[in-house]
């Protein structure tokens, strides 16, 4: 079936209204139509062939929010009406090591929702900024918070996963000393997570003026990391520091906060490399630099889970698919909080 979409014909091209083509569902799937998708950095990067390998063309989005409308004859999980969502994934070899232990985001033969290879046309899979998607059932999440939080469930999807992954492998909870680097799409909902998850949360910022935005999410200090004197006072004392920042930074300054053993992890992904940290910074604390990518299926949906629970959703601004373009802009210049969220009902009217 064709359908409405926005998407981009090459790197140096805007985003426009485009007809796709998705799938009839077939017996293992679950069709969607997608409510709100979220906007990612990794969105633009894509899109914009930042990182190689885009295909074109590129219809971004793996923040997905929405209500099933079909199912295949073998699909048992979901109902036409549940409410679900679509993550950064949605195949995987089925049979590795990674994948027999949920962990199909480690899966070299992970499919991206977008930019992924596929048999569908055109031979890649096309992304949430459409009205609707077919997916294959182990894939497909259910969503238990209220429907007039829906829009800003959508950011969980990939925000949301990609910092409880490495919270929860690190085990972040009560007694553990956990910093977040950046207060963004990811960080402010590491940020959420952390303290939920019972952590003593100290999020680290280059901006004073978002020290009352990180006290209102749920951080118990506020380090603005310009500041030597400010970053002094927690030297040696965090057991674990997830950096979220996608820019090229100096990492020494946050190993050297790491207690004994502590782990800072990588969630960011910048467009150049960090500069190399010292080797003494490491072997003088037994200290260890780590990353950590999205989150697998049963993994999303414990977070999903435990956010619906706790009450916790992103921090979104609602756009129309029009504005997708200007939120780009404003996102490259740091002026949203925390996440842009399409309506996707604003497809239909897309010329």
């Amino acid at each position: 079936m064709t359908i409405k979409a926005y998407g981009a014909h090459a790197a140096d091209q805007p985003l426009q209204a485009l007809d796709i083509v998705r799938r009839a569902p077939g017996a293992h799937d679950v069709q969607i139509e997608i409510a709100y998708c979220g906007v990612c950095h990794s969105d633009l990067h894509q899109v914009r062939s930042e990182w190689a390998g885009t295909r074109y063309p590129c219809v971004p989005g793996h923040e997905i929010v929405g209500r099933v409308s079909a199912v295949g004859a073998q699909v048992s999980g979901f109902a036409p009406g549940d409410l679900v969502g679509v993550g950064c994934i949605v195949d995987s070899c089925r049979h590795c090591e990674d994948c027999a232990d949920g962990l199909e985001n480690y899966c070299d033969r992970m499919v991206g929702t977008y930019n992924g290879p596929t048999a569908d046309p055109p031979g890649h899979t096309l992304g949430g900024y459409s009205q609707r998607i077919v997916v294959d059932q182990r894939y497909v999440l259910r969503i238990r918070h209220p429907e007039a939080q829906l829009a800003a469930v959508a950011p969980l999807l990939c925000a949301g996963i990609t910092t409880w992954s490495p919270l929860r492998h690190w085990r972040a909870g009560p007694g553990k000393k956990v910093g977040i680097v950046g207060i963004g799409g990811l960080g402010h909902m590491g940020i959420k997570l952390a303290h939920a998850l019972g952590a003593h949360v100290v999020a680290f910022t280059t901006s004073e003026s978002k020290r009352g935005a990180a006290r209102a999410l749920g951080a118990d200090e506020v380090v603005v990391s310009r500041d030597p004197e400010q970053m002094k006072v927690h030297a040696k004392s965090l057991d674990f520091i997830l950096d979220t920042v996608a820019a090229s930074h100096d990492l020494d300054a946050f190993l050297s906060l790491l207690r004994r053993d502590g782990t800072l992890a990588l969630a960011g992904v910048p467009a150049s490399p960090h500069p190399s940290p010292r080797v003494f910074n490491f072997i003088g604390k037994r200290r260890s630099l780590a990353g950590s990518l999205i989150g697998g299926i049963p993994e999303t949906q414990e977070m999903l889970d435990f956010c619906a629970e706790h009450g916790i959703v992103a921090e979104i601004e609602l756009i129309r698919a029009g504005q997708i373009e200007d939120a780009y802009a404003r996102m490259l210049r740091g002026e949203v909080r925390y996440r842009f969220v399409i309506d996707n009902a604003s497809l239909a009217d897309a010329a």
